[in-house]
C-alpha cells in the first residue's frame, strides 16, 4: 500500500513552523509525525503539501493510496484501522477525516460516497502551534512506550542519581556522568551518541534526540524534548526543539517550541506567564490576530533560522517567523515577522542573499548542505511573509 500524509486543514494554524515543513514533520514527543506513522505502519510515506514544499517533499503516485491527515497523531488502534482500509473507505473523527483509501493521491473533498468508519478512540491530534509542547506529554509517553517495547536500555553509570530507573532508556552509544534524573514524573529518554553533562538535573518527561548535548549544570522540567544535533543549558520547562538547534547557555526558556536551525545567545529569557495571570494570546496568521489559546503558560514560538542576541528578552506569547534576527535591549513586540533584523528600537528587513549566508555557514557546522531546495524554500516565504513587514 502506497500511504501519503497530507496537511490537512491546521496548516495555517500552524505557522511558523509549517512555512519550512510539511505538518508531517513536526516533532512531537520523541518522534516527528511522520517518523510515527512510519515506523506504525512499517511503511515509507510520502507527501501533500505546498507547492513549494513539494521539491524537498515530493508526492509518490500510486494506484492504491491511502491518505493520512498528518495532524493526528498514530496509536495501535487507529494504526490498525488505517492499514484494513478498503477502498470506498474512509476514517472520520469528530467530523474531521484522518484516513481514506483512494485510487487518486488527491485530496477528497466529497466523502458522500465513502463507507464511513467513525473513530471513537482517544487520539492526539496537533492543530495549534501550542499543542506542540502542551500535548507533548502525552505523546512523549506514547513514543517511549513504542520505542523501548521488549528492548533494553545501555547501562547507566553509577556516578549519575536515577529515581525509577525502570522509566530510564539509554540508546546506544549514549552518555551521562554525575546527573539527577528523576523518571517519576514521566519517562526519561536518551538518544543514540548524545551526552547529558556533569550536573545536570532532569525531570521527566524528557527526551534527549540523536546526537544532542545537555550542558553542564542544566535545569530541565519535563515535559521537554530536545530534538536532534542540539545544544541545550541553562533552565528548561516544557519546551520542544525540532532538532539542529541552541540555547546552550543560562537564561530561561519554558512553554516554548524552536525549529531548526535556531540559536537563542546567552541569558536570553522568555516570559511564559503575564504579570497579571491572565489567558496568553498569539499571534494568528490565519487572522491576522491574536488568537485565544486557553493557556495561563506559553513563552515562545520561533520559527526556523531564527536567532537572538545575547541578554535577548522575550515577552509572554511571542512569535517569532522565519529567518530572524533579534537583538539589543528591550522587549522586542510579540510578534516579529519572518526575515526581520532588529528589536525592540525597530526592525528592517533581512535580506535573503544574507540569511542564506548564515544558513550556510551553520548547516554546514552539522555537515548539512544549504541547498538550492533550501534557498528555494526561504526565497518563497520571503515573497510570502512581505506583507508583514515595514518597509
Amino acid at each position: 500500500m502506497n500511504y501519503i500524509l497530507f496537511d490537512g486543514s491546521v496548516r495555517s494554524a500552524l505557522l511558523p513552523f509549517t512555512f519550512t515543513r510539511p505538518v508531517a514533520d513536526i516533532r512531537v514527543g520523541i518522534l516527528t509525525i511522520r517518523e510515527k506513522w512510519e515506523k506504525y505502519l512499517e511503511s515509507a510515506t510520502s507527501t501533500i503539501t505546498e507547492n513549494y514544499l513539494a521539491k524537498k517533499w515530493p508526492l509518490i503516485e500510486s494506484s492504491s493510496n491511502v491518505l493520512i491527515n498528518a495532524s493526528f497523531l498514530p496509536n495501535e488502534e487507529l494504526m490498525q484501522l488505517v492499514k484494513n482500509l478498503n477502498e470506498g473507505e474512509a476514517i472520520f473523527y469528530n467530523g474531521d477525516v484522518i484516513a481514506f483509501y483512494s485510487k487518486k493521491s488527491k485530496l477528497e473533498t466529497d466523502f458522500s460516497s465513502y463507507k464511513i468508519i467513525e473513530y471513537r478512540g482517544e487520539v492526539l491530534r496537533i492543530e495549534h502551534t501550542w499543542d506542540i509542547f502542551s500535548k507533548n506529554g502525552d505523546a512523549l509517553q506514547s513514543d517511549f512506550d513504542f520505542l523501548t517495547k521488549n528492548r533494553k536500555s545501555q547501562p547507566i553509570s553509577k556516578s549519575n542519581t536515577i529515581i525509577s530507573p525502570e522509566n530510564v532508556f539509554l540508546e546506544e552509544g549514549a552518555k551521562i556522568e554525575c546527573s539527577i534524573l528523576n523518571a517519576s514524573t514521566g519517562p526519561i529518554y536518551i538518544g543514540k551518541n548524545s551526552e547529558i553533562m556533569e550536573g545536570s538535573v532532569i525531570r521527566g518527561g524528557f527526551a534527549l534526540c540523536d546526537g544532542s548535548i545537555v550542558k553542564m549544570g542544566a535545569k530541565i522540567y519535563g515535559p521537554t524534548t530536545i530534538g536532534p544535533y542540539s545544544k541545550i543549558g541553562g533552565e528548561v520547562n516544557n519546551v520542544v526543539l525540532f532538532g539542529y538547534s541552541n540555547k546552550g547557555h543560562e537564561g530561561f526558556l519554558g512553554n516554548s517550541v524552536l525549529g531548526e536551525w535556531c540559536n537563542l545567545g546567552a541569558d536570553t529569557n522568555t516570559s511564559n506567564m503575564k504579570n497579571n495571570y491572565a489567558e496568553v494570546r498569539l499571534w494568528s496568521y490565519e487572522t491576522e490576530g491574536f488568537a485565544r489559546t486557553g493557556l495561563q503558560f506559553c513563552g515562545l514560538m520561533m520559527g526556523d533560522h531564527s536567532k537572538c542576541g545575547i541578554n535577548t528578552m522575550f515577552n509572554t506569547g511571542s512569535v517569532i517567523g522565519v529567518s530572524s534576527n533579534i537583538f539589543g535591549s528591550g522587549f522586542p513586540r510579540n510578534f516579529v515577522p519572518s526575515f526581520s533584523w532588529g528589536g525592540a528600537s525597530g526592525f528592517s528587513n533581512y535580506l535573503p542573499k544574507k540569511a542564506f549566508e548564515t544558513a550556510t555557514v551553520m548547516m554546514g557546522r552539522r555537515g548539512v548542505e544549504f541547498d538550492q531546495k533550501e534557498a528555494d524554500i526561504l526565497s518563497h516565504v520571503f515573497e510570502e511573509t512581505k506583507k508583514w513587514r515595514k518597509g
